[in-house]
Order: structure tokens, then sequence, then C-alpha cells
């Protein structure tokens, strides 16, 4: 320790030196360093969804948890398995070991997956975002001061302008929409009708499915140009949607308009939000990926909801009702306060120990 000391003194320049460079090298790790308000003690896991509005919970559990479970395991790293089946959905947890990288485990469950047999009509497994338990970091509703303007107005509002938008920021893993009304155009068929004209509910299905998409048909040239050949057939609006031919009965062709009635409806709602006493409101959420520095994704969040509010009708409102960064910050403040108070009682203390002010404030230095 005598000779540590003497070599210090003798080489005071390479002390300070040695110092700096060290300094320096905590400060760039400290700028570097993940903030959050509390550690994420999320296990690696993955979600899958699988969306059956037709079928009842024990349908879902018989003709799609169980085929996806079966599906998974033996997979390398697999710890354990959990399920939900619900009305229309199907939610299987898969949760892998810590030494596990969930890219790895997302590829090895798409992997099984691709396999799985379901009944006709059911879409695909899709897996949940990279996300964890603690990957809320941003929530704002949006609301309206017309009440002319209905909630499925705002919802759809949401969906097709807000939230792309704040899907592009880096680090966003998902965002959600809670409430509201998800427009679509429904064909509501009468069956005294479809007797009438000898028709079947497939007939009618069949026959929105063939008149509700866009087709090639090569190109034209000509005199040095090529003109395009396209079939337009999507629609768009009910009158369009209305007079699709379902088929032709001697000469006379049979309209939806004929056999079914055709509106602007909602998909089946599982929930509702509502505000400060004020009516139903539309939720948005967002996720961060796993990983990320909550701080700097929900301030990056928070400035591209500021960049859109121009864009938006003058009659809407959107108000942030959960903002991690305050979190974060109050954390900050408190551990900021909290080891300023154990300096003092450190020094304190060696000062009364050692009776000597100046040797009290070196050793606590």
């Amino acid at each position: 320790m005598t000779r540590l000391v003497h070599a210090a003194l003798n080489n005071r320049l390479l002390v300070l030196v040695v110092f700096g460079l060290a300094c320096t090298a905590g400060v760039v790790r400290l700028v570097q360093l993940p903030i959050d308000a509390f550690p994420d003690t999320t296990p690696i896991q993955v979600q899958i969804n699988t969306v059956a509005p037709a079928l009842s919970p024990e349908e879902i559990e018989q003709q799609i948890t169980l085929p996806v479970e079966l599906s998974i395991g033996g997979l390398p790293g697999l710890q354990s398995m959990r399920s939900v089946s619900k009305f229309g959905l199907s939610q299987v947890v898969v949760v892998f070991d810590d030494d596990v990288e969930i890219i790895d485990a997302r590829q090895y469950v798409a992997e099984r997956l691709a396999s799985v047999e379901l009944p006709s009509g059911v879409g695909r497994p899709t897996l949940g975002p990279i996300a964890t338990g603690l990957g809320e970091v941003f929530h704002y509703t949006i609301r309206s001061t017309d009440p002319d303007r209905s909630i499925e107005e705002l919802r759809t509002l949401h969906d097709w302008v807000i939230r792309p938008e704040l899907r592009k920021v880096s680090g966003v893993a998902e965002v959600n929409s809670w409430g509201g009304l998800e427009r679509q155009f429904q064909v509501v068929v009468d069956p005294e009708s479809l007797i009438a004209f000898d028709l079947t509910l497939d007939d009618v299905m069949e026959a929105l499915r063939r008149n509700n998409t866009n087709v090639g048909g090569g190109q034209i040239v000509g005199a040095g140009e090529a003109s395009v050949v396209r079939g337009v057939g999507r629609v768009s609006t009910i009158s369009a949607i209305e007079n699709i031919v379902v088929r032709t009965s001697d000469g006379t062709p049979v309209l939806i308009e004929d056999v079914a009635t055709v509106e602007i409806g909602a998909e089946i709602r599982r929930g509702a939000v509502t505000a400060g006493g004020e009516g139903e409101v539309v939720l948005g959420l967002a996720f961060m990926l796993m990983g990320e520095n909550s701080q700097v994704v929900t301030e990056n969040l928070r400035a591209r909801l500021e960049s859109l509010r121009p864009s938006l009708p003058p009659d809407v409102v959107v108000e942030v009702v959960y903002d991690r960064t305050t979190l974060v910050d109050q954390v900050i403040r408190t551990v900021q306060e909290n080891l300023l108070v154990a300096a003092g009682l450190v020094v304190l203390v060696l000062l009364l120990l050692l009776g000597n002010l100046r040797a009290g404030l070196l050793v606590a230095v």
C-alpha cells in the first residue's frame, strides 16, 4: 500500500490522466445506459393469437387451442405453456428459458405453427409483438367536442391516421386501439328472399368474394406505347355492394340488394372506454420493444403525437393520460435525493469517528 501511494505521488500526471479517462468512460456509459422506473423481470415468452369469430369457447379449445399446444411441445428451451380460450379468440403463451433469445424463440414457434391444421374459415395463428408485461409506456385518449361526431369516426381516425404514424417511431412494438366501433360493411341476408330466388348463403358469400377484387389483364402495345389493362372490381360503397350480381335467372340478374340489406355496422364489441365522466372515448396504447429505452421511446412518441395535432380535425382532442417518462423522472429524483442523504450521513459518521474535519472529508471523497 505504501509503495502504491508513493508511486501515485511520484506520477501525479499519469494518475490524473487515468482518472480523467475513467471519468470520461463512465459518463459515456451513463448516457448510453437504458433508464426505466423498475426492472423488467418478464421471462422470454411468445404469444400466439388465433381469431375465429364463429366459434364458441369450447370449440375454440378443442379445434384451435389444443392443436396449437400439441404442435409447440418439445421445442428447445421450452419451460411452460398457458392458454386462454374465449368466444372468437384463442391465445397461447409459450414461456422459454432465460438463455433463449427472443428472436430464436419466435422462429421456433413460427416453424411449428406452419404445420398446424385448423378448421376451414379460421385465420392462421399470428405471433404477438416483441413486448413484455411492462411494455405499455404511452396511453392517450381521443374524443371530440362535436356531439355529431360518432365514436365510430373517432375509432376510424385513430386506426387510419394516428396509429400508423406512431407505429413508425423507433422502438415501438405495437399500438393498440381500445373502445369505439370498428367500421364494417355488413350484408344482412333475408332468408325469405333467398328461398324465393332459390339461393343459398354460400351463393351470396361467393358472389361477394368474387366481385370484390382487382385483377390484371396484361397490356396493349401500340404506336410505341403500352397501356395497362386492369379489371377494377373492388367495392368501397354501399351502392357498389348492392349492385353485385349473385346469379342470373332467366336472363334477369339477381343482385345483392334483392336478397339482402347492405348497411354500415361495426365488429362485435368486447369492451368500451370512458374518461372524465364525459362519455365514451377511444384509447390508444403504445408498447415498446423488449430491451428498448423506455424514456427515449416515450419522448419520441409524445413528439410524434404533437406533430400530428395540426392534421387532425379541429374538434378532435388527443390527450395523453399516461407517460412512462413522468414515472421515470420521479424515480430518478428519488434516487438522487437518497444518494445525497446517504452521502451526507457517511460524511457525518466519518467526522464523528475520526474527530477531524480534514481527515473525514478526505476519506469520504
